[in-house]
């Protein structure tokens, strides 16, 4: 029988994949491309989504590791959960302060050189991404 802490935490890991990789790899990149889209414009709409996203994943990571926890849970699994989390950790508490600063000068009409604090954030999704990816195929696998 497949165990209820694992079902619920593979569910809650693909919904959480499905959201970064809707948000970070389709919406990030296409909301630049809209007509009228100023770089101003899309700073400000970037930081409301990446706020509720970071939120949202916050929350999601907060009840995978609970439903870890509460199962038995193999290598395969804890390896990757324990991952992902720290991966968002680093963007929330590192990387993300850093851009909020810089989009806050951009925002203020400061012309300033191309930064590389993006690139981490999208080198530490892509690596999220592969974490809950091995996390969700981990929790499929460990009934």
């Amino acid at each position: 029988m497949y165990p209820t802490w694992a079902a619920v935490a593979a569910a809650i890991t693909f919904v959480w994949l499905g959201m970064v990789l809707a948000i970070s790899f389709l919406e990030a990149p296409l909301k630049f491309r809209a007509p009228g889209v100023t770089i101003p414009i899309g700073l400000g709409i970037g930081r409301l989504v990446f706020r509720a996203l970071n939120l949202t994943e916050a929350v999601l990571a907060v009840v995978v590791v609970a439903a870890v926890a509460a199962g038995d849970p193999p290598g395969r699994v804890a390896g990757p959960a324990a991952a992902a989390v720290v991966l968002l950790l680093a963007q929330l508490f590192a990387v993300r302060p850093r851009l909020n600063r810089r989009s806050d000068r951009v925002l203020a009409g400061e012309d300033l050189p191309r930064s590389r604090d993006h690139l981490y954030y999208v080198a530490l999704e892509a690596a999220k991404v592969a974490a809950l990816i091995a996390l969700g195929i981990g929790l499929l696998t460990a009934g």
